[in-house]
This record gives C-alpha cells, structure tokens and sequence, in this order.
C-alpha cells in the first residue's frame, strides 16, 4: 500500500467510525412491544370492587379472570438501533414497523383519548353480553351517546349515555340517521338535539365543526339498551383499548352466579367482544401469555383469530385455549375446573 494510500485509509477510519455511531443511535420508525402489568377484574382497586352491582345478588370468591395488558412504546417514540436490537434479542418482546402500531399523524393525547373510547365501548359490550349469557333479554332500545371527544361541540352539552330521541327535528334509529341529520342542517349554526336523560327529554343546541369539508360534533354513537339493573366495571382510565372485553364478560357473570366460574384458580385470557359474544382478535398476544404466565394464571383464553400468532409463545405449563365466543370460553374453564387434563379447544388442533 502507498503512503498515499495509508493516510487517506487512517483518515477515514474515524468517518467509518462516525457513520456507525450516528446509524446505532438515530431514532428508527419502529415500536416495541412488552409484557404489560395483568389486572384481576374480580378483585377490587383501592377497597373499589372492578365489577359494580346495583340491584341484583352479588356472590364474590377467591378465583381470578386477569385481564392481560401490554407494553408500547409511546406515540412518536422512535427507538435507536440499539434499543431495538436489545429489544428483538429479548425473547418475551417484539419489534414491529412504527407504522403498523400508530398512524404517522397520531400524538400521545389522540391515542390516549382513543383507548379510552375502545375501552369504554368494550365495557358496553361485555355487559350486553353477559347479561344475554344470563337469560336476559338485551334487544337494543335505540342510540345514545357512547362517548365524547374533549373540547368538541359536544363537550358540556351532551353526557355519555344520552339517549338520542331526533337531531335537527328529525326522528333517528340509525347512527347514519344523525350523520345524515347533522349535515343537512342548513349554515353554520346550532342543531337541535333531542336527548333522553334521567327519564326525561331534554333539548340541547350543538354546533357542528367542520373537518375536512364534513360537519361532526364529537361523539361516538351506540347502541342503547334497558339494562334489568346496574352494572359496571371499573378500571384505571390510564389503560386503554378494547381487548379486555372478553375477561370484562366472564367477570360480570362470575358475580352474578353463585359459586366460583375459576374453581378459585387463575384463569386469564384476552379478545375483543362483540354485544352477541363474539370473540374478536387482538395485537400482542405473545407479550400478553408471557405477562399472564409470569401473574400465575394456570388457563390462557386466546381468540380464535389470534391462533395462528401464538406459535412458539413462552407459556410454560399455562394452557392456551381457543375462544370464538363467551359461551364458549366459558364452558371451557367450567370443564377445566371439573378436570384440569380435560379435553379443550386449542389452536390448530381442535381438541386438546
């Protein structure tokens, strides 16, 4: 090698050295998912029971449904190169392209606010279909207010649970019936809506902002329903989302039946549900059976949907078992707690 040659090679080992420095710490669009913290939801925060019961018998005991959360790295946070290699080395963890997780124009705060909603609705859900599991007759009633994005029109004119009764003097028993109520009404002033609230109607005046050439007021429409007595469940407003709906139903059933639906075992499990008790997948199922093994749960409820996504997850001696409804599921823990070797749904394979 020339002199020449030898310098300009010296010389550009500290550039070489540079440009891998800069590409190991320069923010990458990616997110990391974790194992979360697990919540039993027939236990009680703070004195505070999760499941609320008003007028109906109530029957507690010792057995836990955990509901599964995981751990997301937060909107807008981008990972370096060496934390996402740490990450993807970690076996109970998971790297995914940022995109896939959060839309590229989404803050901390709009996701928080959309969380809150999923799980709100998610609540709704699992109480319809509990109380459907029960015998009760849970036809809808109508449409309400589900819930409320803050600082919109709505905000301080309209309380979630609202029942809505007509909309700029029309009559509506269709979510398109409002949409369709709120874009016709002429200018840019106030709408008229008429609610039902505590037993009485109430007119209130919104005025609809434009977005994007289209006029909103801010709510989430739901179904509404006449529910035979009070029930709730609550959790920290902190955790969001909406796959805790299936873990939400089992629990409102577990309370309103005698004896223990868990045998007084750990039982976990996750998936969205629908008001007829359908089972709907949800992200992060690895993360979630590592974070329900580690809490002690003994049988694992994995959505139907999400089978194909547990191949080679770290539950140990956790069963996985495969849910497509409420009902299922929970004639399944019945038969677990009956005979812990019994014959269950799995993934993939039928029985197990």
């Amino acid at each position: 090698m020339t002199t020449q040659r030898m310098i300009a090679a010296v010389a550009a080992v500290p550039l070489v050295l540079a440009l891998v420095v800069v590409a190991w710490v320069k923010p990458l669009p990616f997110a990391t998912y974790g194992p979360g913290p697990t919540l039993d939801v027939l236990g009680s925060v703070d004195g505070k029971e999760i499941v609320q019961v008003s007028g109906h018998k109530t029957y507690r005991d010792q057995g836990q449904l955990r509901m599964v959360t995981v751990s997301v790295s937060r909107p807008r946070t981008k990972q370096s190169m060496w934390e996402l290699v740490t990450t993807w080395l970690n076996r109970s963890d998971a790297v995914y392209p940022y995109s896939a997780v959060y839309p590229d124009d989404q803050t901390q705060e709009q996701s928080k606010q959309e969380g809150q909603v999923e799980m709100s609705t998610s609540q709704q859900s699992a109480e319809v279909a509990a109380l459907s599991e029960l015998g009760y007759d849970m036809t809808p009633k109508g449409l309400e207010v589900g819930a409320i994005t803050p600082g919109s029109p709505a905000d301080g004119a309209l309380d979630v649970g609202d029942r809505f009764v007509s909309v700029g003097g029309k009559a509506v028993t269709a979510p398109q019936d409002i949409v369709d109520a709120i874009q016709a009404a002429p200018g840019t002033g106030a709408v008229p809506i008429v609610v039902e609230r505590d037993a009485k109607q109430e007119t209130v005046q919104v005025t609809p902002t434009d977005v994007d050439g289209t006029k909103k007021i801010g709510v989430t429409i739901s179904p509404s329903y006449d529910f035979p007595f009070g029930v709730s469940v609550d959790v920290d407003p902190n955790i969001g989302g909406p796959s805790a709906g299936l873990m939400f139903s089992l629990a409102i059933y577990d309370t309103l039946t005698p004896g223990s639906l868990t045998g007084d075992k750990v039982v976990a499990g996750t998936g969205t549900i629908d008001t007829d008790g359908t089972v709907g997948p949800i992200g992060g199922i690895q993360q979630k059976i590592v974070g329900a093994r580690e809490a002690g749960a003994q049988l694992f409820l994995v959505p139907k949907d999400n089978c194909e996504d547990v191949a080679g997850a770290h539950h140990g001696d956790m069963r996985l078992v495969e849910a497509t409804t409420m009902h299922e599921a929970r004639k399944a823990i019945e038969t677990w707690v009956k005979n812990p070797k019994a014959t269950l749904p799995t993934c993939g394979s039928g029985d197990s």
